[in-house]
């Protein structure tokens, strides 16, 4: 009798991001994707002790193709800004494995460049090395946060977001301006969530940036 097929490492991370695609790391599991495969979990197991190992594997190849596009160019923020909006748009190809990243991080050879680019721009900025790793830090959570947030909307199915639409009109047109007086002024201007998220982004990064850039010391 044949043995069964020996599945390649790139091949259980191929299978996965595609299984990832239809649906999210919470009903994602190593036992659905060995059904996938046609094999068994203990074979899967050879090649990562745990789900979350395998995940985080997933997320970095994503990590992995935004800084194959990724040419470290210009000043500093013109590379965190630059490097930031390639990993947005690796993700924003594969939404579902943003939220991956966004709460299991990466620990392979795509968040090793990823973190360097960004350490690298800084310490162009003309911080003193201290304070590198706290704002680095701060970067870090900004970004993967933004990134997931978009991820969540973009996943949203059209009935869902009509359904939210209509949901968010009622609240803040209907809004009573006894009860709600700002609400009700400002109400025919105010944006849902999911409206213009690129320039939500790029506005709250540069923001970020340009308060580095503020706590650089003369000299």
């Amino acid at each position: 009798m044949a043995g069964r097929r020996r599945w390649s490492t790139e091949e259980i991370l191929d299978a996965a991001a595609e299984l990832l695609r239809t649906s999210d790391a919470d009903s994602f599991s190593v036992r659905k994707l060995a059904a996938v495969l046609g094999t068994d979990s203990s074979s899967l197991y050879r090649h990562f002790r745990s789900k979350t190992e395998l995940l985080r594997a997933v997320a970095d190849r994503v990590l992995l193709t935004a800084m194959d596009g990724y040419r470290h160019e210009g000043d500093w923020k013109q590379r965190i800004t630059s490097l930031a909006l390639h990993v947005r748009e690796a993700f924003g190809r594969q939404p579902q494995l943003a939220a991956v990243w966004g709460r299991y991080a990466s620990s392979g050879t795509g968040s090793r460049l990823v973190m360097e680019e960004v350490l690298q721009a800084l310490r162009m900025s003309g911080l003193p090395d201290e304070e590198i790793p706290a704002r680095y830090h701060r970067l870090a959570v900004l970004i993967a946060a933004l990134i997931s947030s978009e991820a969540g909307v973009s996943t949203v199915t059209p009935g869902e977001h009509e359904q939210g639409m209509e949901l968010f009109r009622v609240a803040v047109l209907g809004a009573d301006p006894e009860r709600f007086p700002a609400l009700a002024h400002f109400a025919r201007d105010v944006r849902p969530l999911g409206a213009d998220r690129r320039g939500a982004f790029d506005d709250i990064l540069a923001a970020q940036l340009a308060h580095i850039e503020a706590a650089v010391r003369p000299g």
